[in-house]
């Protein structure tokens, strides 16, 4: 399983890759498989802030809905639109095309609270 080192993770298994006041977000190798073939992704909060631990969207596979929850409190500026035709893409490259959203960062002090590769690792190995 693969998981970036560049990257920063979540309890809750999305991913974050932090450029300046902007991140990516998606969730990870690890939480794609757990939920199986991607259907849909549904995020409504672009041009919202939300706040760190919140709902900004959801994902849904053949057999379940998992809400996806922010990482850190931001302005949601950009929808990866490519996942409304390809949904799967979550499932074939999590941390590359199947990226979900783009935030402007409202505090990144919060970026402290994030998990680093190793510290994610132990996370989902228990």
């Amino acid at each position: 399983m693969k998981l970036p080192l560049e990257l920063k993770y979540t309890k809750d298994h999305e991913w974050i890759k932090i450029e300046g006041n902007t991140a990516t977000v998606g969730i990870t190798e690890f939480a794609q498989g757990e939920l199986g073939d991607i259907v849909y992704v549904d995020v409504d909060t672009l041009d919202d802030t939300v706040e760190e631990g919140d709902v900004f969207g959801s994902v849904e596979a053949v057999k379940t809905v998992s809400d996806l929850f922010m990482p850190l409190t931001g302005e949601v500026i950009e929808f990866n639109e490519a996942l409304e035709d390809e949904p799967e893409l979550v499932n074939s490259d999590p941390y590359g095309k199947g990226w979900m959203i783009k935030i402007e960062l409202s505090d990144t002090s919060q970026i402290e609270n994030l998990l680093d590769a190793e510290a994610y690792k132990e996370l989902i190995q228990g």
